[in-house]
């Protein structure tokens, strides 16, 4: 018998490729696109979910002769994504809300959908691969062929049960075969942009989005350098992040940047770009799937931003859930609230969110 496949399929060229692929492997595919949050602007922008995206995630199955369902996660995606999101600014951290929605809507909610309708596998377009690890005795994720397109920093929550139920077909081609597969087949999507921004704030105007759904206000305060000294006004503690130069609306002798936001006093510190600079950082929410724990200090690469490549560190275990990560080199702009990837070569030992 076929394996039963579900592909998620956002509408994109990589998806719409993924469900090709796995039909010509020979599985009963059904696409399917998820609902999840209403915008006035649907069509409109360069992110995923769109009423767009659905027609042309239908109009790929109509071409592939496969079924085409839509789920309304959209009370799911309110509360652990968005109000995740908001959460996080309001505590001075800068979250990743792309991370979020792979742990608790695709790899979760997704997979469970997929399990009560008897589905074998979740398939989805991501650029990485998940292969069977002999040494290891286990299935692990690692780092796409196209190095320029491996999203494995996302897909670090994914779980060992996860991983022994998804699949991502695309993880040994490049982009631009991808987009050639696409357009052999006819694919009405076969050029479509990527999707670029944060899907539910398409204009990147995080701080009117928050202010819009909390109906809150978020109060000047003070800039200042690391002595205390008062640099100015900042309009809200919202409104930055750390390692942020640009949009101050400072007059300053020399650049400086955000440093760390003092949310007790509502102000927002400032520093040179040396002072940005740091070896070690603390992270918990740790999620593992390539080893069961580090029960001893572990070499490892990691990485602390989504574009970063990987450097080379120590990670220690502070305890079950806790994790301290000392680099070789010092770090710019390690940021709460982002998320730490450890590495070893091309595969992902698992990962936590900075502290």
């Amino acid at each position: 018998m076929a394996k039963k496949a579900l592909i998620a399929m956002s509408g994109g060229v990589d998806s719409s490729v993924a469900a090709y692929l796995m039909q010509q492997q020979g599985c009963d595919c059904t696409g399917v696109t998820l609902k999840l949050y209403d915008s006035e602007n649907e069509g409109a922008g360069k992110t995923c979910c769109s009423l767009d995206d659905v027609e042309d995630a239908r109009s790929v199955c109509r071409k592939l002769g496969i079924p085409h369902l839509v789920c309304n996660f959209k009370d799911c995606f309110e509360e652990t994504v968005i109000a995740r999101f908001i959460r996080a600014y309001e505590a001075g951290s800068t979250p990743n809300p792309c991370i979020d929605c792979n742990r608790f809507i695709k790899f979760d909610r997704l997979m469970r959908r997929a399990d009560e309708l008897g589905f074998d596998c979740v398939v989805t377009g991501h650029y990485a691969i998940v292969t069977y690890d002999e040494a290891r005795g286990r299935r692990v994720l690692k780092k796409a062929v196209d190095r320029s397109k491996d999203q494995s920093y996302v897909l670090y929550p994914l779980t060992r049960a996860q991983l022994d139920k998804i699949i991502f077909p695309l993880g040994g081609l490049t982009k631009d075969e991808t987009r050639a597969i696409a357009e052999r087949l006819g694919f009405i999507n076969a050029r479509k942009h990527d999707s670029q921004d944060i899907c539910f704030v398409p204009d990147g105007n995080y701080a009117r989005f928050i202010e819009e759904r909390t109906g809150k206000t978020y109060p000047c305060g003070d800039f200042v350098d690391e002595s205390g000294r008062v640099l100015g006004e900042h309009k809200g503690i919202i409104r930055y992040t750390v390692g942020q130069r640009k949009g101050l609306g400072l007059a300053l002798p020399h650049p400086m940047y955000v440093k760390e936001k003092n949310l007790a006093e509502n102000k927002v510190v400032l520093c040179d770009n040396a002072a940005l600079f740091s070896k070690e950082l603390l992270a918990n929410d740790v999620t593992l799937s390539a080893i069961d724990a580090i029960t001893e200090p572990l070499r490892v690469t990691a990485r602390v931003r989504y574009n970063q490549k990987e450097q080379p560190a120590t990670v220690y275990a502070v305890d079950d859930d806790t994790i301290r990560v000392v680099f070789d080199e010092p770090q710019r702009a390690i940021s709460k609230g982002q998320a730490v990837v450890l590495y070893q070569n091309d595969t992902v030992l698992g990962g936590a969110t900075i502290l």
